[in-house]
């Protein structure tokens, strides 16, 4: 199952790479060609505790990274919409680490970390527009 998790995320992340938005000035000045690419080094383990690390790197220089683990968190107690109370609880929750990075078509490093937890995914790199303060 976290091995089917592990595959899922980095897909979504893979994907989440490829469709971001291109400026289109800068698109119709470049000249790129698409060269198939092989894994170089991939590392994928799967602990009976559930947490996981799993990494790969290709020829053309993405590198990924991920690290996940359960972790118990307390469920505040509750009241519904319609009375009902929730007591107070813990519930584990996949807690999910890692990074990758790519080359843009001008050739600049490109490297995304993350922390996906209760709070939600949190993405960090020097690439990613900053909020207004």
């Amino acid at each position: 199952m976290y091995k089917f998790v592990t595959v899922l995320c980095s897909a979504l992340l893979l994907t989440y790479v490829l469709a971001r938005p291109q400026d289109a000035r800068a698109a119709s000045s470049i000249t790129t060609t698409t060269t198939p690419a092989s894994i170089i080094q991939q590392e994928n383990v799967n602990n009976a505790d559930g947490s996981f690390n799993s990494s790969y790197e290709t020829s053309n220089g993405i590198r990924v990274e991920n690290v996940g683990y359960l972790k118990k968190i307390i469920i505040p107690k509750t009241e519904t919409s319609d009375g009902q109370v929730i007591d107070e609880h813990e519930e584990l929750v996949l807690v999910q680490t890692g990074s990758y990075s790519y080359s843009d078509p001008e050739g600049n490093i490109i490297t995304l970390r993350y922390v996906a937890d209760e709070n939600g995914f949190q993405p960090e790199g020097d690439h990613l527009p900053v909020a207004p303060q």
